[in-house]
C-alpha cells in the first residue's frame, strides 16, 4: 500500500514559509519520497503501518495548511501513468521488496 500527501500551505508571512519548510523536511526526515514539490509518497507494509503514519501527519500540519493523505494500492500505484520533460511515459515503481529475518 502506498500513501500519497498532497498539500497546500501558505507562505505569504516568514513564519508561514518556516512552518511549510519544516513540513517538507519533517516529512523527509521520517521517509517520504518527494514526487513533486507539494507531493510526498510513502510505501506502508499494510493497513496499520498506513493509518499510523497518517495519524502522524495529521499532528503536524501547520495552522493554515490544507493536507489531502490518500491511500493507493500496490496494483494502482504501478499502474499510475508518469511523464517527464522529455515526454516519455513511464510506469510507477514497484513496491520495494520486504526483508526477511530469520
Amino acid at each position: 500500500m502506498w500513501l500519497v500527501v498532497m498539500f497546500d500551505l501558505p507562505v505569504l508571512t516568514k513564519a508561514q514559509r518556516r512552518a511549510a519548510a519544516k513540513f517538507r523536511q519533517w516529512l523527509l526526515d521520517e521517509g517520504w519520497e518527494m514526487s513533486q514539490f507539494s507531493v510526498y509518497l510513502r510505501f506502508c507494509a499494510g493497513k496499520e503501518q498506513a493509518e499510523a503514519r497518517i495519524r502522524a501527519v495529521g499532528k503536524q500540519v501547520p495552522a493554515e495548511g490544507k493536507v489531502h493523505v490518500l491511500s493507493v494500492t500496490d496494483r494502482q500505484f504501478e499502474a499510475m501513468a508518469v511523464f517527464r520533460g522529455d515526454g516519455k511515459r513511464r510506469r510507477g515503481k514497484p513496491p520495494p521488496n520486504q526483508l526477511e529475518l530469520f
